[in-house]
């Protein structure tokens, strides 16, 4: 299947359009149009190499919406014209614990990422949501529930799932105290999620200029981390911290916040951290813990969720060839809070 996208060539070009084959619907497989994609930070950091496994030519995206336009022979869950949603895999083993009860972003096989991957059966390179159609196992395309806006909720299948695992996981509720450290993609979606579940939500920031930002989004109060005494009277008033920042930062300061038992979770950076202490770790029996994306069942439970309580990202829409522009700016952090492209602006192939 003949498609158009957007690809980078090397880490320093720009992203340009890029016209490439899909592979053809195998038994498993559904065929989609992809109608709306959103851009993530990783999205930037896997274009210009940052993490130095990027293979080119590399089409990003692995947060996206479409319709369903064709089914292979044995498909059962999807018909033509249904609206579906696809994340950061497009496979996995099948096979194993982690897979068999749910865990698909655990496989201990590796699942295959949506872009930069692997196919399981050719061993071709994956290409991400960044195009026109998009070919993907039909256990990995989830349904998209009728009342969710799909030009809002591509999303949903990165930074919310990414947010709202840990908050499952950690069984946030009514009465729980969540801290969002960061507010921007990711934590602008851990915010409204433990709002919507119930709990009492600080976001902690360096300055106090987001804090009109925090408290539209829901969060009851936002606590300046570089103020000495602010952050000392908060001591041991959290449950549950989530980090959403992406680039390398101490834990040191957050630590003291959590009560005992209390959990940081990181979501954001990808790579290494500041030099810690285990004295707040030991003291207060807290931990710092990592979590990726969630499973399969655990993001159409994600998807449903939103569709209830109507939790959607605030989107900025843009056409695909300001694509370029727009990591300009998601580098400088210009973007309230994700940047979705409209794929009705690339032309077909």
């Amino acid at each position: 299947m003949k498609t158009t996208g957007y690809a980078a060539h090397s880490a320093d070009a720009p992203l340009s359009p890029y016209t490439f084959e899909r592979r053809e619907l195998r038994h498993n497989d559904i065929a989609m149009e992809v109608l709306y994609c959103g851009i993530c930070h990783t999205d930037l950091h896997m274009a210009r190499n940052d993490w130095g496994a990027t293979r080119y030519p590399f089409v990003p995206g692995h947060e996206f919406v479409g319709r369903v336009i064709a089914v292979g022979s044995d498909v059962s869950r999807h018909k033509m014209g249904d609206a579906v949603a696809v994340g950061c895999m497009l496979d996995s083993c099948q096979r194993c614990d982690q897979c068999r009860k749910g865990e698909e972003q655990l496989c201990r096989e590796g699942h295959t990422h949506t872009y930069n991957g692997m196919d399981r059966v050719t061993g071709d390179p994956t290409y991400g949501g960044y195009s026109k159609f998009m070919v993907v196992r039909e256990e990995f395309a989830l349904r998209m529930p009728a009342a969710l806006a799909l030009s809002k909720a591509a999303p949903l299948l990165c930074a919310g799932i990414t947010t709202y695992s840990p908050l499952r996981t950690w069984g946030v509720g009514p009465g729980s105290r969540v801290g969002v450290i960061g507010l921007g993609g990711l934590g602008h979606m851990a915010v409204k999620f433990a709002v919507a579940m119930g709990a009492e939500v600080t976001v902690l920031s360096r300055s106090a200029a987001k804090e009109a930002d925090a408290l539209a989004l829901g969060a009851d109060r936002l606590l300046v981390s570089t103020d000495a005494k602010a952050m000392a009277k908060a001591g041991s008033s959290l449950d549950l911290i989530i980090d959403t920042v992406p680039t390398k930062h101490e834990l040191l300061p957050y630590l003291p916040l959590l009560d005992i038992d209390g959990t940081l979770v990181i979501v954001g950076q990808v790579g290494p951290l500041a030099e810690t202490s285990s004295v707040p770790l030991l003291f207060g029996r807290r931990r710092i813990a990592g979590s990726p994306i969630g499973g399969l069942a655990e993001t159409q439970e994600m998807l449903d969720f939103c569709s209830r309580k109507q939790v959607l990202p605030d989107c900025e829409l843009i056409r695909i060839d300001q694509v370029n522009e727009a990591y300009e700016r998601l580098g400088q952090a210009d973007v309230r809070y994700r940047f979705v492209i409209d794929m009705a602006s690339l032309p077909q192939p």
